[in-house]
């Protein structure tokens, strides 16, 4: 790892892993151009040159670099020192004394452990994201991929939400880019075949009378005849320039993948570090574009996630193994209702480490299926360390610090019984583990 303590702070991150080719995604210093290394602020507070200029790396990667400088394929020790700086840089201070705590509870040094912890709590947070690396060419690029009008598949799996996906619809009428399909995989328990008549699409409808979200999402990859497949989700609204802004992404950057960023209210502001051209290092199948070679090369979703959560996570880490480029695309913006019916709400838990019963597995199994098949068992308990606390407390909390705590408080209090849900769903995590993926080649 770049900084061996974001072990404890990102376990389970895609940047943590290193690709098919046995590089990573931070890029070594000496290779950067000039006009990125001005967006990079040193830091001569580390001990050493080489934490430094990994420092760099990893405020290159946060603050938008998308290029093809050499990559690092190795990572030098670093001291306990400089670890310390660099999470205090980077991470609220309840988190530094949370790795404090980890380390001193997994038998480090004591002595030395508090002396690092000591003598670095003079740096503070970094506000680093306020100044991205812009790309300044955006707005007046002319793509010659729109210019080539290439056809797009819109993949919309649905279930008892005809409500919401009337407006879906009617927005997908109003875009401004016209070359594109939409295939619907509608899978109500009342079905109506009447209900799509009305709109002016080339709309495909399938019936599919397993309620089976992934499965869904394959069917639409399978029927789709498009080059470019873009997933989006049954309670979305959009703007008319969605479809244009996915494919203008994927050409300005020679991309495979477009993430589109969500709002969840009308008005909202992207989040500080959604706001911007970056790597993306997630996959959101309710607003992302791909290309068809993607799923040519690595297969489709895997049906082991079923029912129940991480996917699209699943498959965006997959690519991203691979070598495919997902750029983070601020310009395809969608707003995403979350509505409280329909949907995996309806098919199963749509909060990955909140249970909606007592005794039931925490977190959801196959996000352990996930965790432990790409980045193993200790980081795999070393996320649920960090997350499954937090998760105590209803979903609306999340945001809520002074409801965190208290749900940490309440974890320690209700400690048996955690234990027996994690316990739970690692078992059956194993079972998926044993089982193995669940993913079919399309050709």
């Amino acid at each position: 790892m770049l900084f061996p303590f974001l072990k404890y702070l990102q376990p389970t991150h895609y940047f943590q892993c290193s690709r098919i080719d046995g590089k990573s995604v931070f890029p070594r210093i000496d290779k950067l151009p000039d006009a990125i290394l001005d967006y990079l602020k040193p830091d001569v507070n580390y001990l050493s040159k080489q934490a430094q200029d990994y420092d760099l790396s990893w405020q290159a990667i946060q603050l938008g670099y998308i290029g093809k400088a050499d990559k690092y394929e190795n990572f030098h020790e670093i001291s306990l020192h400089d670890n310390y700086i660099f999470i205090r840089k980077y991470f609220h201070s309840a988190w530094v004394f949370y790795v404090f705590i980890i380390r001193i509870l997994s038998f480090n040094n004591v002595f030395k452990e508090f002396r690092s912890y000591y003598r670095t709590k003079h740096i503070s947070r970094k506000d680093y994201l306020k100044q991205p690396i812009k790309y300044n060419s955006w707005k007046e690029f002319d793509s010659q991929l729109l210019k080539q009008n290439p056809k797009i598949s819109v993949i919309i799996p649905t279930l008892n939400r005809y409500k919401y996906l009337k407006d879906v619809l009617k927005d997908l009428e109003q875009q401004d880019y016209k070359h594109f399909e939409v295939i619907v995989i509608d899978q109500t328990d009342d079905f109506k075949k009447h209900f799509y008549k009305s709109f002016n699409l080339d709309l495909i409808v399938e019936h599919q009378k397993e309620k089976a979200l992934w499965l869904a999402r394959n069917n639409g990859v399978r029927k789709a005849k498009g080059d470019f497949l873009l997933f989006f989700d049954d309670d979305s609204r959009i703007k008319k320039d969605w479809i244009k802004n996915h494919i203008k992404c994927l050409d300005f950057f020679n991309a495979e993948i477009s993430s589109g960023v969500s709002i969840s209210k009308q008005g909202a502001r992207v989040p500080e570090n959604y706001s911007f051209f970056r790597l993306s290092d997630q996959l959101d199948t309710g607003n992302v574009l791909i290309k068809r070679g993607v799923f040519k090369s690595i297969g489709l979703f895997d049906r082991q996630f079923e029912k129940q959560r991480m996917g699209d996570g699943e498959f965006g880490l997959r690519a991203f193994l691979n070598n495919f480029l997902n750029i983070s695309n601020p310009y395809a913006e969608r707003l995403h209702l979350k509505v409280s019916t329909g949907g995996l709400r309806q098919m199963g838990s749509w909060d990955a480490f909140r249970s909606k019963k007592w005794f039931a597995p925490r977190p959801i199994p196959s996000v352990l299926y996930f965790f432990r098949t790409y980045f193993g068992n200790v980081q795999s308990r070393y996320e649920l360390l960090k997350s499954i606390p937090l998760s105590i407390l209803p979903y609306r909390f999340k945001r809520n610090r002074l409801m965190l705590v208290i749900g940490v408080i309440i974890s320690f209090i209700i400690l048996p019984l955690v234990f027996v849900q994690v316990y739970r769903s690692w078992q059956l995590a194993s079972k998926k583990i044993d089982e193995g993926p669940l993913i079919k080649i399309i050709y």
